[in-house]
């Protein structure tokens, strides 16, 4: 069994039909607190740390085989919450980063909320830097995006991140760094390539509970002298 730790239920529909086209027969645990979220944007990704492991270490005890976070603001609290864990947690977009820095040097970051164009950023820098590769990290934060997601206009909020994606110029990949953001991938008219974490997120979940072994996580920190 995958957990999928979600802090919006609207991930629910989208990794359950994934599963259905890609992975039939995997079961899916669904954990959802919205109040993670909200507590990462006002204090940042850290506060939460210890409720993101309680969630973690409920899932392991509930029968999980690996753990996926779907929401990039926490995701690296996520993956640090893997230590001491007998199952592998990951980020859904680690994925996704990998496979833009793949892609080439001029990457932008889209995301509807603030708090996550920085941890999307610094998690493209470190797969760049695994992969020995030179990054050019842009981020944009799509204007009012977020309030029509919040009043639960879905349709106008993938609308108005497919219509800032059209209006990229000078890149050579788009990241959508919100799992949320997925279906503007389909919307869209540029030329750029787009990339969305969902698909490759899921897969990445799929290969850890068969495999019980996460793909590469975080790199070590090393700090030099002053």
């Amino acid at each position: 069994m995958l957990a999928l730790l979600h802090t919006s239920p609207v991930h629910v529909p989208v990794f359950d039909a994934l599963r259905d086209e890609a992975h039939p027969g995997l079961e899916l645990r669904h954990v959802i607190d919205e109040e993670l979220l909200r507590r990462a944007r006002l204090d940042g990704p850290d506060s939460v740390a210890g409720d993101v492991r309680a969630r973690v270490r409920d899932a392991v005890g509930s029968g999980a085989r690996a753990v996926l976070c779907t929401c990039s603001t926490i995701g690296g609290v996520a993956e640090a919450a893997s230590a001491g864990m007998d199952v592998p947690v990951l980020r859904v977009d680690r994925p996704m980063a990998a496979v833009a820095v793949g892609t080439g040097r001029r990457i932008v970051v889209l995301a509807a909320l603030e708090s996550t164009l920085r941890p999307t950023a610094a998690l493209i820098d470190e797969e760049a830097g695994r992969a020995g590769r030179p990054a050019e990290v842009r981020t944009l934060l799509v204007d009012e995006a977020w309030d029509l997601f919040a009043v639960g206009d879905n349709a106008g909020y993938v609308r108005r991140i497919a219509d800032a994606a059209d209006a990229v110029t000078g890149a050579d990949v788009i990241v959508l760094a919100q799992a949320s953001m997925a279906p503007a991938e389909h919307l869209t008219t540029t030329g750029i390539r787009i990339l969305s974490s969902p698909r490759q997120g899921l897969a990445a979940g799929v290969s850890a509970v068969c495999s019980g072994v996460a793909p590469p996580g975080p790199l070590p920190v090393t700090r030099g002298s002053d």
